[in-house]
């Protein structure tokens, strides 16, 4: 039987509604890929994964993403975060090394509190526990560089590996785990679509694909990927870009997203359903 596996991206707050309305969308066309033998979740789509994992029905989450702010805290990354991810592409090919650069300006950027942090993210999560569903969490250690994969076996709580995998460099603080600080797998890859390589169906889901230099390309992971499996990407169409807007981190975007990516769904579901179901 072929193993079918499901990505989701980074994107900010309203990648996180873009992906949970496209994902509503599909399951209302027949298309149900929470049925995924795996998850891979980066940044905002940890948040994702960990949601529809959970047992709260996908509709229920979509309506969720409706309602007003709740607990998000309205961010943007700013002019200086943007220069200083940008220097440290071009001083470096490396990719330890340019995520050692991005972990060291992370640590030391004014930032809420840890504390605070993790309320906000806690308030995302309809349980703190992991699912019984494999589901793969990605972050970097600030300090080393090194790329980090969370499970249910890591001994990590849920809502610190999406908070990790949450920590965007300059705008929200590094994440303790057992000493280490951690900051967004997204540094790495806005997608780690890579670590869905033993599965025979992949469906990526990309509220972001930007990559270049040390941080690795949608392009080239999902090529990759079908040397052996069938692989669909989806990403926003020009209506769901202008629903999301140019600030990702903006919670007052999150409803036109939702409903973005649920209307985008007609579009992407044969393409979809070709690689989930093999139609």
């Amino acid at each position: 039987m072929a193993t079918k596996a499901l990505v989701l991206g980074g994107g900010g707050v309203t990648g996180v509604a873009w992906e949970l309305g496209l994902l509503a969308g599909l399951a209302e066309a027949g298309i149900d890929l929470l049925t995924a033998d795996l998850f891979v979740g980066t940044s905002a789509g940890s948040v994702v994964a960990a949601q529809i994992t959970s047992g709260v029905p996908l509709a229920e989450l979509y309506q969720r993403q409706l309602a007003g702010p709740g607990a998000e805290v309205s961010a943007r990354i700013g002019a200086r975060t943007l220069v200083a991810i940008g220097l440290a592409m071009l001083r470096t090919r490396d990719e330890r090394a340019f995520r050692r650069r991005v972990g060291r300006m992370a640590l030391a950027a004014p930032t809420m509190s840890e504390a605070d942090r993790r309320a906000v993210l806690a308030s995302r999560l309809p349980t703190d526990t992991w699912p019984q569903a494999r589901l793969r969490v990605t972050a970097v250690d600030a300090t080393t560089g090194e790329f980090a994969v969370f499970d249910r076996d890591a001994g990590v709580p849920l809502v610190d590996a999406i908070g990790a995998s949450c920590a965007v460099p300059g705008v929200w603080p590094p994440v303790t785990i057992g000493g280490s600080r951690y900051i967004d797998g997204g540094v790495r890859s806005a997608t780690n679509a890579d670590l869905a390589a033993e599965a025979d169906r992949i469906v990526v889901v990309a509220p972001v694909s930007a990559g270049g230099g040390p941080i690795a390309r949608l392009a080239a992971q999902v090529a990759a990927l079908r040397r052996t499996a069938a692989v669909a990407v989806v990403q926003p169409d020009r209506a769901a870009r202008r629903a999301i807007g140019r600030n990702v981190l903006d919670p007052a975007r999150r409803a036109p997203a939702a409903r973005a990516g649920r209307a985008q769904a007609a579009s992407v579901a044969a393409s979809v359903a070709q690689v989930w179901d093999g139609g």
